[in-house]
């Protein structure tokens, strides 16, 4: 399918386990980037509620976007394309089946996908438990209204 891939598994690379403050400094050096100070914090962060969930906007520049994601069990985002940006979607936590372009796949945590420009994708929770997932952004434009809504549960098609 162009413009989309397929799951991906996290590489078998050393996994390691950090204290909260280790990963609040490496959290803090992503969204802000390199030479700010570890002990500031994230500011003008924008959180929104959802019928499917939340989400919570990390960094956002001329050239991408990054958000925290969250959709609640039984829960699912609208069926929907941009024509303006592309997105990477990371799973941190729980199960996801996400569409692309028509077909499903199961995202667990540590795996992601890749939404090209023009392709219908979806992210579904089936699970008991919330699913999260990184989403970065990349484009030229992030707005609302470069969304077009193919399908969705809340009336907003």
């Amino acid at each position: 399918m162009p413009g989309s891939r397929a799951p991906r598994s996290p590489d078998s690379g050393r996994r390691c386990r950090t204290d909260g403050s280790i990963r609040r400094r490496r959290a803090l050096r992503f969204v802000n980037g390199p030479g700010v100070d570890d002990n500031a914090s994230v500011t003008g962060s924008e959180y929104d509620e959802r019928p499917w969930g939340n989400y919570t906007v990390l960094a956002d520049d001329d050239d991408h976007k990054v958000k925290r994601i969250v959709v609640h069990a039984g829960k699912r985002l609208s069926y929907q394309t941009h024509a303006q940006r592309a997105e990477h979607w990371y799973v941190v936590r729980g199960v996801a089946t996400v569409t692309l372009d028509g077909t499903d796949h199961r995202v667990g945590p540590g795996e992601s996908v890749d939404i090209g420009l023009g392709v219908a994708h979806r992210c579904a929770n089936d699970g008991d438990e919330d699913v999260v997932f990184i989403e970065v952004q990349r484009g030229d434009y992030f707005g609302e209204d470069d969304i077009v809504r193919l399908d969705d549960d809340f009336g907003r098609a």
